[in-house]
C-alpha cells in the first residue's frame, strides 16, 4: 500500500488535475494507492470568507457561493467528458445547495462557531475529491471513493482536533480488509468525534491525513505531491540559489516545518517516525525531479547545516525582575498564564541569573499574553519585585537545522559572525539540548538579509555575493568600473566572489538595481535615474537592505564623507578615495574608526595616501606586528612631483602645471596641490594611523606659491602664475646651483609634522623620484637606520582606482 497526497495547487484546475491522474496512474501499476486530496487552491480560504461575511450579516455571501460553485462546475466540465459529466455536476450543485442553507442559518444566527466553521471547510475537501475520483472513473481508472470522516477518529477541539489513533487504526484496517480495489480516493483535512460530527485537523491538515491513513496501514511510502521540488535549504522566495535537500531526517524535516517551512504540515510526521515509513516531497509539475526523501537516518552529505527557516509577527515577552531570583514557580506560572489562554510558545530562553524569562509567541496573540501575564503576576507587580511584562513586536525568528551540528563545533560563533558583520542584531537565541536547532529572533526588516547571508555562509561554496553602492563616475569612478567589468569573472571563479554594482551616483543621477546593473551598459541607465539627492541614496541602500553591502565613495565631496557615519552606523562597509573624511577633525575621523570596529563593518582609505601604493596597509601591518614609527618622510604628491620633474627653467611653470592637470594629475583645483594643501592632508592621515591625535592646524607648511596666485578662479591661478614666473626661476635656480632638486616633501616626527619645498641632493633616497612617483620612508624601531621604502606611480586614474578595488577586495574578506 502507498498514499500519495495532492495539495491544493496541484488540484487547483483543470489542468493541474489532469497532471495528478497522470501520476496516479504511473503509480498504480506499482501497488495499491490511497490518493488524499485538498480542496481546490484557495476555496479553503474563500469558504471562510462566505461564511465570515454571513456571520457579518453581509449579503454578499451569496454572491461569493456562486463563484464558489462556478468553480468547481468549470473543473468539472473541462475535465470530464460530457458524457460522463451529468452526476457529477448534480453532486457538485447538490452540495453547494447543502452550504446555501448552512450559509443561510449563519446569516439570521449572525453566529459562526468553530464547530459550524469546521463542517463548512469540510466541503472544499469533499468537493474536489469526488470531482477527482469521478475524472479518473472517466478515464478507465475504476476508483473507490471513501469519506475519510467514516475513518479518522478525533475528539471535538474543532478547528485543530486530535486524533484518537487507536480508534482510526481500527477502523481503517477493518475497512480496508474488506474491500479489494487497487485505489481509493479519500478527502483530506477532515474528520469527525465520537458523535460524528464533523471535525478539521487544522490548516494543512490534508498532509496530516496522509500521515494517518500510511501509519494505520503501515504503507510502504508516503508522497506528498506539491508544487515544489522538495524540502529547499531555505524559502526560495528569500533566497535565489536555494535548493532542493535531497534527503533529510524525520527530526530535521519536522524542525524546519516546524519554523516556517511550509512545504509540510509539521505534525505530519508523528505518526510515521516510529514506523520508519519514508516520506517524500514531489513536484506535481515536475515529476521526474528527485524530492526530497524523508526517513529515519539522512545521509552525511558532509554540512553540518541542513537548512535554514525562518517565522515571521513573532512577539517576545520579557518577564523581569529582582523578585524572581531563587524563587521556585515564577516559570510555571508564566506558562499556565499562557496555557489558559490558548497561546502557543515558539521559542523560550532564560538567563542563567533567573532576573528574566523570555518567550516568543504569534504578534497576533501578543495583547493577550500581555494582559493574562501581568495579571498572574499582579501582586509582585504592585510590589515592584517584579516589572509589569514587556512586549516587542515586529519580529521574527531565525533558525539554523542540522542532526550534524551537535558534532561541528563553531557554528553558532559563524552563525551570529555572519549576522554581526551584516549588522543584524539578534534579540534572543535559544538551542535545544539536542543541538539539532539554532533559533535567533531579530527584527523583522532583516530577514531576507539573514536568510541570504547563512545561506551564502553554511550552503554556497558557489560564490559570496558582494553588493556595491559606488558615488563618482568620473576619471577614477569610470576605471574602476571598467575594472570591476573586466574582472568579473576571474572573481567569481577564481575567489568565488560575486561582485555587484548595486548602485551609482554621480553629481546628476543615482541609479539601484537590486539585481545588478549592466557594467555594460551603465553610462546611459545612469542617465536616466533619478535626481541625485545624497540623503536618499543612502535611505534607499538602508531601506534595501542588502547583504555584503560596501558604499565607495570615489568623488571629493565633503557632503558625501560626513555621509560614512550613517553608513557605518547600518554595518555598511566603506571604501573612500575621497580623503576630506580622514582628514577631517580628529573627532570624526576617530568615529567613523570606532564605528568600524563597534559595528563591524570595514572602512579603509588605502587611496587617501600614494593613490594604489599599500602606504596605509603597510604602516598599519607595521603597528600591528608591533612595531612604532618614529620618523615619516615622504614625497606625497604625484602632481608636486610631476611638476618639479619636469620645471627645467625653460617651460612656464603655469605650462607644466597645465600639463599636469590635462594629463589628469591634479584636483580640479591644482592650487589644493600646489599649496600644499593636499599633502598637509596625507601626512596627517598617515599621522593619525600612526596612533597620534592630529589635526591640520597643527601642521607647518613652508608655501612657496606667492599669495597672488591664490586668489580669484583658477583661469586667474594661471594668469598670475604667468606674472609670478620669475619666483618660480629663482626656486629653480637656487636648487640647482647645489646640485640638486626641488621636492616637495612631507615629514613627520616626534609628533609633530610639516610640509614644504626642500633641495634634495644626489645621494637622498628622493632625487632619483621620476615622474608622478611617490615615495615614503619609514623609520622604526625594527628599521631605524635603513628605512622601509614604498614607492612608485602616487597619481592616475587607473592606478587610484585599482587602489580603491584593492580596498573593496579587502572589505569582502578575500
Amino acid at each position: 500500500m502507498q498514499v500519495l497526497k495532492f495539495g491544493g495547487s496541484s488540484v487547483a484546475n483543470a489542468s493541474n488535475i489532469s497532471k495528478c491522474i497522470a501520476i496516479i496512474s504511473k503509480a498504480i501499476e506499482k501497488d495499491k494507492t490511497i490518493v488524499v486530496v485538498s480542496a481546490l487552491g484557495g476555496i479553503t480560504d474563500n469558504l471562510l470568507h462566505c461564511a465570515t461575511a454571513a456571520s457579518a450579516g453581509d449579503e454578499q455571501y451569496t454572491e461569493y457561493l456562486k463563484g464558489i460553485e462556478q468553480r468547481h462546475l468549470d473543473t468539472v466540465r473541462e475535465l470530464i467528458p460530457v458524457t460522463s459529466q451529468s452526476s457529477i455536476l448534480s453532486m457538485v450543485k447538490k452540495t453547494c445547495n447543502e452550504l446555501e442553507d448552512i450559509f443561510k442559518g449563519i446569516f439570521l444566527l449572525r453566529e459562526l462557531s468553530n464547530r459550524t466553521t469546521d463542517c463548512v471547510l469540510s466541503f472544499g475537501e469533499l468537493l474536489s475529491s469526488r470531482i477527482l475520483s469521478a475524472s479518473l472513473a472517466a478515464q478507465d481508472m475504476p476508483n473507490t471513493w471513501k469519506d475519510s470522516r467514516d475513518l479518522v477518529a478525533t475528539d471535538s477541539r474543532f478547528g485543530h482536533a486530535m486524533v484518537d489513533f487507536p480508534v482510526t487504526q481500527k477502523k481503517m484496517i477493518a475497512y480496508f480488509q474488506q474491500t479489494q480495489v487497487s485505489l481509493y480516493i479519500v478527502p483530506g483535512f477532515i474528520a469527525s468525534d465520537a458523535l460524528g460530527i464533523t471535525t478539521t485537523l487544522g490548516r494543512g491538515g490534508s498532509d496530516y491525513t496522509a500521515a494517518i491513513y500510511g501509519s494505520a496501514l503501515e504503507s510502504n511510502r508516503i508522497e506528498i505531491w506539491t508544487d515544489v521540488s522538495g524540502m529547499m535549504t531555505a524559502d526560495p522566495r528569500l533566497v535565489s540559489n536555494a535548493r532542493v535537500i535531497p534527503d533529510i531526517s524525520y527530526q530535521e524535516a519536522m524542525e524546519l516545518s516546524h519554523f516556517g517551512a511550509k512545504v509540510i504540515y509539521p505534525p505530519t510526521l508523528q505518526p510515521v517516525m516510529n514506523k520508519g515509513i519514508p516520506v517524500w516531497i514531489k513536484n506535481t509539475f515536475a515529476p521526474a525531479d528527485a524530492g526530497t526523501l524523508i526517513e529515519k537516518v539522512s545521509s552525511t552529505t558532509g554540512n553540518s547545516i541542513r537548512g535554514i527557516s525562518s517565522i515571521h509577527r513573532i512577539a517576545l515577552l520579557s518577564l523581569e525582575g529582582s523578585g524572581m531570583i531563587g524563587i521556585p514557580g515564577f516559570s510555571k506560572r508564566l506558562f499556565e498564564s499562557l496555557s489558559r489562554q490558548q497561546i502557543n510558545v515558539i521559542l523560550i530562553t532564560q538567563a542563567s541569573s533567573e532576573h528574566s524569562i523570555c518567550v516568543g509567541v504569534e504578534s497576533s496573540q501578543a495583547a493577550i499574553a500581555k494582559i493574562s501575564i501581568d495579571d498572574a503576576f499582579a501582586p509582585e507587580i504592585h510590589a515592584g519585585s517584579v516589572m509589569p511584562l514587556i512586549v516587542e513586536e515586529d519580529l521574527a525568528i531565525v533558525a539554523l537545522v542540522g542532526d550534524n551540528m551537535k558534532s561541528h563545533p563553531g557554528i553558532s560563533g559563524k552563525l551570529f559572525g555572519v549576522l554581526g558583520r551584516n549588522g543584524i542584531n539578534v534579540r534572543a537565541i535559544a538551542q535545544g539540548s539536542s543541538e539539532r536547532n539554532i533559533s535567533a529572533v531579530i527584527s523583522t526588516k532583516d530577514v531576507k538579509k539573514a536568510v541570504n547571508v547563512l545561506h551564502e555562509e553554511f550552503f554556497e561554496a558557489t560564490y559570496k555575493q558582494l553588493n556595491l553602492f559606488i558615488t563618482g563616475t568620473g576619471n577614477v569612478g569610470k576605471r574602476l568600473i571598467a575594472q570591476l567589468a573586466q574582472q568579473e569573472h576571474f572573481l567569481l571563479d577564481q575567489l568565488r566572489l560575486q561582485v555587484r554594482v548595486t548602485g551609482l551616483a554621480n553629481s546628476r543621477h543615482m541609479l539601484i538595481q537590486e539585481e545588478g546593473i549592466d557594467l555594460s551598459n551603465w553610462q546611459p541607465e545612469l542617465e536616466k535615474g533619478n535626481p541625485m539627492h545624497l540623503r536618499d541614496f543612502i535611505k534607499t541602500i538602508h531601506s534595501k537592505n542588502l547583504r555584503n553591502s560596501v558604499f565607495v565613495d570615489v568623488t571629493a565631496n565633503k557632503e558625501v564623507a560626513l555621509g560614512y557615519e550613517h553608513l557605518l552606523l547600518k554595518s555598511i562597509s566603506v571604501v573612500a578615495c575621497n580623503k576630506i573624511a580622514s582628514s577631517s577633525p580628529y573627532s570624526y575621523y576617530r568615529r567613523l574608526k570606532d564605528l568600524s570596529k563597534e559595528f563591524n563593518a570595514a572602512y579603509y582609505f588605502e587611496t587617501n595616501v600614494g593613490a594604489g601604493l599599500p602606504v596605509i596597509g603597510t604602516l598599519n601591518d607595521l603597528l600591528r606586528s608591533g612595531d612604532k614609527i618614529r620618523k615619516i618622510e615622504a614625497v606625497l604628491s604625484g602632481t608636486l612631483n610631476f611638476v618639479f620633474n619636469h620645471y627645467d627653467g625653460k617651460m612656464k611653470f603655469a605650462k607644466v602645471v597645465k600639463q599636469a592637470q590635462d594629463e589628469g594629475y591634479t584636483e580640479p583645483d591644482p592650487r589644493l596641490d600646489l599649496s600644499g594643501t593636499d599633502v598637509m592632508r596625507k601626512i596627517m592621515i598617515l599621522a593619525r594611523e600612526a596612533g597620534n591625535a592630529i589635526e591640520m592646524e597643527d601642521i607647518s607648511n613652508n608655501v612657496f606659491l606667492p599669495a597672488s596666485c591664490m586668489i580669484g578662479s583658477v583661469e586667474d591661478f594661471y594668469l598670475a602664475m604667468e606674472k609670478e614666473e620669475a619666483h618660480f626661476k629663482k626656486l629653480f635656480d637656487a636648487a640647482e646651483a647645489e646640485g640638486k632638486k626641488l621636492k616637495f616633501v612631507a615629514g613627520y616626527e616626534n609628533g609633530k609634522a610639516s610640509v614644504g619645498l626642500q633641495h634634495v641632493g644626489p645621494s637622498h633616497d628622493f632625487y632619483h623620484l621620476y615622474g608622478k612617483d611617490n615615495i615614503v620612508l619609514f623609520y622604526t624601531d625594527r628599521y631605524p637606520e635603513q628605512p622601509l621604502v614604498i614607492k612608485g606611480a602616487g597619481a592616475g586614474a587607473e592606478v587610484t582606482a585599482s587602489g580603491v578595488f584593492a580596498d573593496i577586495m579587502r572589505a569582502a574578506n578575500i
